[in-house]
């Protein structure tokens, strides 16, 4: 005897579920949230080749800024600002509005280990940034040519500085740490979440003046990596793929335990704007 049963999926969430592959789901990603992806590796693009423009500008001895400017703490006031200004103007631009303006594999990772952001969302961000800062040093190569293949320019790669890896390693975690801890504390609080790319801006620029001499002032793997392909510089590596990332999620565990997951409301370090959310959010009807 043969019986046929017949399932209706919509009445059974276990089923549907179990039919929806990681292929399925990676699609499903990349055919709703390519914009976002395109944003975040445009937008660190942008970032790379301010920082190729600058350093050549500030470091390459036959700049007349650098002839002029002979103190190096001096170069970097300038060099701080105009990377700040670069970082304020991402966050703030409808791209960034869009995005959440991330553009480093560790925020997003951090917002992902808070639940804000979904796996391949994550992924593809993270694929996204890394693609981004390759290409934006690959077009200030192609604009700039020697002046950035200089050895005292070199793509803007990051190195520890004279204290070795080990003091950059902390360096990175610590200025990694801050940053994070700043921007969830700015940006779950109503009355100050619209000056969340301020306050990372001013950081940007106050890590450049005082802290690149001890690390090179990354918190970026995938800047780094952008600046070490054309350089062929991989010194201490490591250290940019570790320590930012573990100074950020340390800094998300203080901000849990002390004010509770509730607490964190979205990924976006700008989300007062009229741009769709794809996180997790908890701001209300622009959650999609």
């Amino acid at each position: 005897m043969r019986v046929e049963v017949e399932i209706r999926v919509g009445d059974h969430p276990d089923v549907a579920a179990s039919l929806v592959t990681p292929r399925s789901r990676a699609l499903t990603a990349v055919l709703q949230h390519w914009p976002e992806y395109l944003i975040e590796a445009l937008g660190l693009g942008l970032f790379m080749l301010s920082a190729c423009l600058f350093v050549t500008l500030l470091e390459h001895p036959n700049s007349p800024v650098r002839q002029t400017v002979t103190d190096p703490f001096v170069r970097r006031i300038p060099m701080g600002l105009a990377m700040g200004l670069t970082a304020v103007g991402l966050i703030y631009s409808p791209w960034g509005q869009r995005s959440g303006a991330h553009l480093n594999p560790s925020v997003t990772l951090t917002f992902w280990r808070l639940g804000k952001v979904t796996p391949w969302d994550a992924f593809f961000y993270v694929t996204a940034q890394f693609v981004g800062a390759i290409v934006g040093v690959g077009v200030g190569a192609a604009v700039l040519d020697a002046w950035l293949a200089h050895p005292t320019v070199s793509y803007a790669a990051t190195v520890p500085g004279l204290g070795g890896a080990g003091v950059a390693f902390v360096a990175e975690f610590l200025i990694s740490f801050f940053l994070m801890i700043v921007v969830l504390t700015v940006s779950n609080r109503p009355g100050l979440n619209q000056f969340t790319g301020l306050c990372a801006g001013a950081l940007v620029a106050s890590y450049i003046v005082f802290e690149a001499p001890l690390s090179g002032m990354s918190m970026n793997a995938a800047r780094t990596v952008g600046s070490a392909i054309y350089a062929q510089v991989w010194t201490a590596l490591w250290i940019y793929f570790t320590a930012p990332l573990l100074g950020m999620l340390a800094a998300a565990q203080l901000y849990v335990a002390t004010q509770g997951l509730q607490r964190v409301l979205c990924a976006k370090l700008h989300h007062d704007n009229p741009q769709r959310c794809i996180f997790r959010c908890s701001y209300g009807a622009r959650a999609h």
